[in-house]
């Protein structure tokens, strides 16, 4: 999968994870759609997702 990184061991990125469940907010449509996947899966995609986004705290100069 050109070393994006995947759910266990499936031939499924966790970007497409993430893109199916903006996609499929009920997780009952997603398990229709992806009946392989867990809730573990879904969870550790978010964590994975969470830790790799860069969140900085800038100062704003000038405020008061």
């Amino acid at each position: 999968m050109n070393g994006q990184p995947c759910i266990r061991g499936m031939r499924l990125t966790v970007r497409r994870e993430l893109e199916a469940l903006a996609t499929f907010p009920n997780r009952e449509e997603l398990r229709a759609e992806y009946p392989e996947l867990k809730d573990e899966d879904i969870r550790q995609a978010l964590e994975y997702a969470a830790a790799n986004l860069d969140d900085q705290v800038l100062e704003l100069r000038g405020a008061s």
